[in-house]
């Protein structure tokens, strides 16, 4: 099965001057084109040995600091990130021909930031995060559902429901950010921002920078990849 792509040349001009300025852009566009979910995203994450292992997950907030996203610190994607943080982030908008990967390190949000997150979710969400232990092994499902119907019964709905102590955010911070467009005989463009280093980056007397583009304290370059 092959699809030939068309749409316009994605040209280095183009891009906004961050990758989270660019993501954003496009992340507008993929919601305006009524894409299914587009705030869904593979993570892919890996042992301190190498063994990669990829969920999709629901991208809940993202800013000039990078992409959060909410889990159990106990599952299995938890766990490697406290070994490993580093994880990649894979955006696929197939409909419009074009995708993002983005790789970087992933730390913990504020307790203060995952309670607040916590409260917005809906009341069954809320339950379910205290019902399943992610990623454990279990006998049944009739355990998970007892399990909520007594969280149900304990907290019912409009009575406030505690943010799980092994439950929380994490926010990848971006080292490179890939922007994918698809075209007619696979001259695909991928155009990648790339985390510049310090050296690369010259200050001149009235403050301004070449050699990089900015995002608070980065500087960004960007690099054309053939498909």
């Amino acid at each position: 099965m092959r699809e030939q792509y068309r749409s316009t040349p994605l040209l280095e001009s183009d891009l906004a001057p961050t990758p989270m300025d660019q993501f954003a852009r496009w992340f507008r566009e993929a919601t305006a084109a009524a894409l299914q979910e587009p705030n869904a995203m593979v993570v892919a994450t890996a042992t301190p040995d190498g063994r990669p292992s990829t969920r999709t997950v629901l991208l809940k907030h993202y800013d000039g600091r990078g992409f959060v996203f909410y889990t159990n610190y106990a599952s299995r994607k938890g766990r490697e990130i406290a070994e490993n943080p580093q994880v990649s982030l894979l955006f696929p908008w197939h409909p419009i021909a074009r995708q993002i990967i983005v790789t970087g390190t992933a730390t913990r949000v504020s307790r203060e930031e995952t309670v607040a997150y916590f409260r917005t979710r809906p009341h069954g969400s809320q339950l379910g995060a205290w019902a399943s232990e992610q990623s454990s092994q279990i006998g049944s499902r009739q355990e998970l559902v007892e399990r909520y119907e007594e969280l149900a019964h304990r907290y019912p709905e409009g009575e406030q429901v505690p943010a799980p102590p092994e439950w929380g955010g994490f926010r990848v911070v971006p080292e490179t950010a890939e922007f994918w467009q698809g075209h007619e005989n696979r001259l695909h463009d991928r155009l990648r921002y790339v985390r510049a280093e310090e050296a690369e980056v010259v200050e001149e007397g009235d403050g301004h920078r070449e050699g990089g583009r900015l995002e608070g304290d980065k500087a960004w370059r960007v690099e054309r990849l053939s498909p």
